[in-house]
């Protein structure tokens, strides 16, 4: 039988590079929300860990620069060590709003042993349109190659179960960064696990931090690692057809 999650049972990891101006503000009301938090500084150049200090959080190091999918990783494996049943990332920015990951809760209640992706509202008139076309991008092909929609394949705020987390291991090298987040999707889908939505809103503040993803970059590598998981699905044609709606997911 699923395991009934709770704010107990979960643990929230932050991955968190130069996020000094926001990263007390965002564990803070993580904390507020599940009894474990983990910041993992990623070499950070600005005070990010100082600022933690004396906060009832852990804070995990990296003692050179590891990239996102590296941090998350780090942070993923500690709190599986320790026992979580469950783990919630969210990103160091102000992005996201702690307040919503009960909502997240809710839906694994509903959707036990499922990935759960806080997706953005992407077409709210303050998301930058590069940022709107490069999701769209990224949608499309990371859905083809999953068998099944997916609306916002970018979002850091997901919930994912153990059971899938103690059962993979993929690349996380530094230059893997944000390949990771839609990589891992593609793996559980293979796995038979699929994602369920819980929308949010889209939090583009305008004097937030310039965002560490890239779109062209980024966007190319995913397609990348997306193009060579088709290829060897035998371009998934009916992965394609199931992604765009023409017939019924599995």
């Amino acid at each position: 039988m699923p395991e009934i999650l709770s704010a107990d049972s979960v643990t929230v990891v932050i991955p968190a590079y130069n996020e000094a101006a926001t990263i007390v503000d965002v564990a803070g009301r993580a904390r507020a929300q599940v009894a474990r938090v983990i910041v993992v500084d990623d070499a950070s150049t600005d005070s990010t860990a100082a600022c933690l200090d004396g906060l009832d959080v852990t804070v995990l190091s990296n003692e050179q620069n590891q990239g996102k999918a590296g941090s998350l990783w780090k942070g993923i494996h500690y709190a599986l060590q320790t026992g979580s049943h469950a783990v919630i990332t969210l990103d160091g920015d102000g992005q996201h709003r702690p307040e919503d990951i009960p909502r997240l809760l809710e839906k694994a209640a509903e959707c036990p042993d499922q990935i759960i992706i806080a997706a953005r509202d992407m077409d709210h008139e303050q998301v930058p349109r590069h940022r709107r076309n490069a999701n769209k991008v990224a949608n499309f092909w990371i859905s083809w190659a999953c068998g099944y929609p997916i609306t916002d394949s970018q979002s850091g705020f997901r919930l994912y179960p153990a059971s899938l987390l103690n059962a993979i291991e993929l690349d996380v090298s530094a230059d893997r960064g944000f390949v990771f987040e839609s990589e891992i999707l593609i793996e559980a889908a293979s796995r038979g696990v699929k994602s369920q939505n819980v929308t949010i809103e889209a939090i583009y503040a305008e004097n937030r931090r310039p965002s560490h993803f890239r779109p062209v970059m980024d966007i190319v590598r995913i397609t990348r690692m997306v193009a060579w998981r088709l290829i060897r699905q035998g371009l998934a044609p009916m992965g394609l057809l199931r992604s765009l709606g023409v017939i019924s997911p599995k």
